[in-house]
């Protein structure tokens, strides 16, 4: 093992001089990876209706942007339309569909605690590319200049879904983890942890205690996962072996690569379960494709993979493209990479190797470094709150979570917010999950102050029509029963940070059946 663990690290030392690019020429490397995309699908049924073969001549022998002119004549697909219009059929076994050949793998995947799963193709060719880009993110570790020479040769532990996929008729279906998982390279496999046959378990509190069973026989310098599920886990080894933290038990544990959600609201919670820093790299790991991760230790934000089958469109989130509900308009304003401004913010559409085309994939997203291709994420196009023109985002609400975390030294993982009318206007809901001793009140104020701080339209409101907020604190446990009793625990499902419409009663229902509090 050690022989492949100097292989990795002579890589990474050589990869780092491709994987950090300060400065990106986004245009034309979008333009190649798009050109890729129509190449390789234009004889399929969706490249024909679309007339791919006419966009990819523009693309390839022409130097302006008609090619792009082009290309956003395709209607704007949410997974609602294409399922119905295309990805029903490829489910169904059809081939040369949406991208050329028969799709055997579908990822599961709902993005929040909602019930119903979208089933997300995953062709081979997306499981190369997203193979290559965590490649990549590996090498991109030479830019950590403190990292020891031997955390290449240490245990990657990665906790995902089961690679034990649901056979139905002629298709695997899963978490994309799982599904990713079950096809790492072989040269892979001695460093992977927890192993080939925990990684098959289905059951997710039985994954966990096999894994904390055998924790003490690993010597593991990196960890991947969402957040949450990656806590609980630590949590559990060092309650288990009755240690003062996860460094007793794996000293060599340098680098958590996390992703799906802001880690922020977990950080606090988190660093009081290590005996000494570690790194944090964010990635941008969606069950339709690895689009970003972060290149080095100063990213104001993750890095866009533009050259490795996916092609990034950007719609300005604001009230001209999007309903008071988050669904996108007929026809949006678009733009790409290098036409979009820092600052703004952006709904992100992806077309992909997988068969996904013109795709809102549903994340709100910042530029935060142009020219070096960094975003950040802010939200859901559906996940925000503006009632009455207060346009809270998702990043407003994690930051100013952190800063109340911070405030009062005590850990919120989980959060939620309802947004309801009353008789003299509006009001915010809040349920936070603590485990801390908390004051309602306390927490309203620095939660109400610092939201303030940080969105001027929230401070208008307050003024006016937003008259009351409300705080909740409660045991971190009712937002991981929530989740289990909906069948949501582990693997990439998360909690919405905002609940509207159904979820809104099936929260407060649960909450009284558990004898919970309720705003």
């Amino acid at each position: 093992m050690a022989l492949l663990g100097n292989l990795i690290k002579t890589g990474v030392k050589l990869g780092n001089m491709v994987v950090f690019r300060s400065r990106i020429d986004s245009e034309p490397l979008q333009r190649k990876s798009l050109a890729k995309l129509l190449a390789k699908a234009r004889d399929t049924a969706f490249g024909q209706q679309y007339n791919f073969e006419d966009i990819l001549a523009k693309a390839l022998y022409r130097r302006d942007l008609s090619y792009y002119e082009a290309y956003k004549k395709l209607p704007v697909f949410d997974y609602t339309a294409m399922h119905r219009d295309w990805w029903h059929r490829v489910i169904e076994g059809e081939k040369d569909i949406c991208w050329p050949g028969r799709v055997k793998y579908f990822a599961l995947s709902s993005g929040t605690s909602e019930a119903a799963s979208k089933q997300i193709p995953v062709t081979k060719a997306m499981s190369k590319a997203i193979q290559r880009t965590s490649i990549r993110q590996i090498l991109a570790l030479g830019q950590y200049r403190d990292l020891p020479d031997d955390l290449y040769e240490k245990g990657f532990l990665m906790l995902s879904g089961s690679t034990n996929l649901s056979r139905i008729d002629h298709r695997f279906e899963g978490d994309l983890s799982g599904i990713s998982i079950g096809q790492i390279p072989f040269w892979f496999k001695p460093y992977y942890k927890p192993g080939e046959d925990i990684a098959r378990t289905k059951d997710w509190e039985t994954k966990l205690n096999e894994i904390t069973k055998a924790a003490h026989k690993w010597d593991i310098g990196y960890i991947v996962g969402v957040p949450a599920w990656l806590q609980l886990l630590l949590e559990r080894i060092i309650s288990h072996y009755k240690v003062d933290n996860i460094h007793d038990i794996w000293p060599n544990l340098n680098v958590f690569a996390h992703g799906g959600v802001s880690f922020e609201p977990y950080r606090m919670g988190f660093q009081k379960l290590l005996g000494r820093p570690i790194h944090y790299i964010e990635t941008y790991l969606a069950s339709e494709g690895f689009l970003a991760y972060q290149t080095h230790p100063e990213a104001r934000g993750m890095q866009l993979v533009l050259d490795n089958g996916i092609f990034f469109e950007f719609i300005p989130f604001n009230e001209k493209n999007f309903d008071p509900e988050g669904n996108v308009m007929p026809d949006p304003e678009t733009f790409l990479l290098h036409e979009a401004e820092e600052g703004r913010e952006y709904a992100v559409l992806i077309s992909t190797c997988s068969g996904a085309w013109r795709y809102l994939i549903g994340d709100t997203v910042k530029i935060v470094n142009k020219p070096g291709a960094e975003i950040i994420i802010t939200g859901r196009t559906k996940h925000f709150l503006s009632l009455c023109g207060e346009h809270l985002s998702v990043d407003n609400m994690n930051k100013a979570v952190d800063l109340v975390s911070e405030k009062l030294g005590i850990s919120i993982p989980e959060f939620t917010v309802i947004g309801k009318r009353n008789e003299k206007g509006f009001s915010h809901h809040w349920y936070v999950a603590t485990d801390s001793p908390a004051d309602p009140e306390t927490l309203k104020g620095l939660l109400d102050e610092y939201l303030k701080k940080l969105n001027d339209d929230y401070v208008v409101e307050r003024k006016h029509a937003l008259n009351e907020i409300t705080v909740t604190p409660l045991p971190v446990k009712a937002f991981y029963g929530w989740m289990e009793s909906r069948g949501k625990m582990g693997g990439q499902n998360k909690f919405a940070r905002v609940l509207k419409n159904k979820q809104v009663e099936e929260w407060e229902e649960y909450l009284r059946a558990h004898n919970f509090p309720v705003a």
